[in-house]
């Protein structure tokens, strides 16, 4: 048994998508999670400085003693997860992977729509990967850069998150499948819907993530106490939005958050 803690890590309230699902299906895990909200938004920074970022971010839980790190950010991973992975001595998880394998495995899906952050859909990673296992399916990228920062401000049911979902969502009401390749869009999944077919799935990666993160964990990892896990939420800068959309999607009044004194570039 370990009970040391899952680290996370976000530029900002939408990696507690996955969390929110990590602790529905590994609910006695520990974890801490840091959002570096000083720095948000990503999506529109150099790949470069979203390096930086993540590595800080690691470094940051490391200090923490987690024994894996999931990376709930799409930018991060697209940009950064590749030049992390091999650095640090834990395993560290993205949002791509076991989504891209989670669509391979399942034949019945054939248009694939994407929608992420600029800086994700730029760097290609999702379809890139997606082609190598599945090279005959069709993708259509789409990206969405008013939506992580409407998701921090808690603007997710409003008439401008309404109209903003339905401008991104032209070309892709026939797909099969839609990823929300940014861990803020599962705050808008009810629009996402509403601009779809109605047999069409709607992939969310935090529970990909949950389902894949107990495979990586094994037995020696899990930690097997009959307890809840306990959390500690850190940000880079506490004057934001982040408690009250926090409170909101993970229905609850008791959160509290500590100050990241850590140097963030």
């Amino acid at each position: 048994m370990d009970t040391r803690p899952i680290g996370m890590f976000d530029s900002g309230v939408g990696g507690l998508t996955v969390f929110k699902e990590i602790k529905k299906y590994l609910p006695n895990e520990n974890i801490v999670y840091l959002g570096d909200t000083k720095s948000f938004p990503y999506g529109s920074k150099s790949k470069e400085s979203i390096i930086n970022l993540t590595k800080q971010g690691i470094e940051f839980l490391l200090s923490k003693n987690v024994k894996a790190i999931i990376i709930a950010c799409g930018t991060a991973t697209s940009q950064a997860l590749d030049t992390v992975k091999n650095l640090y001595n834990v395993p560290i998880i993205g949002i791509i992977e076991p989504t891209v394998k989670y669509i391979a495995n399942n034949k019945n899906l054939h248009t694939i729509g994407i929608v992420a952050t600029a800086g994700t859909i730029r760097s290609n990673a999702w379809a890139n990967n997606l082609l190598k296992l599945r090279p005959n399916l069709e993708i259509i990228n789409r990206p969405c850069p008013l939506l992580a920062s409407m998701a921090e401000e808690g603007w997710i049911d409003n008439d401008i998150a309404k109209l903003a979902v339905k401008e991104y969502m032209k070309g892709l009401y026939d797909v099969d499948a839609l990823i929300l390749g940014c861990t803020h869009y599962p705050l808008f999944t009810k629009l996402f819907k509403e601009n779809l077919k109605p047999n069409a799935e709607i992939i969310n990666t935090g529970t990909v993530i949950a389902n894949n993160l107990k495979l990586i964990l094994n037995k020696q990892l899990f930690n097997e106490s009959n307890k809840l896990g306990n959390y500690d939420i850190y940000l880079t800068d506490t004057e934001c939005n982040f408690l009250s959309v926090a409170e909101k999607l993970l229905n609850s009044k008791d959160i509290k958050i500590q100050k990241c004194e850590q140097k963030f570039c």
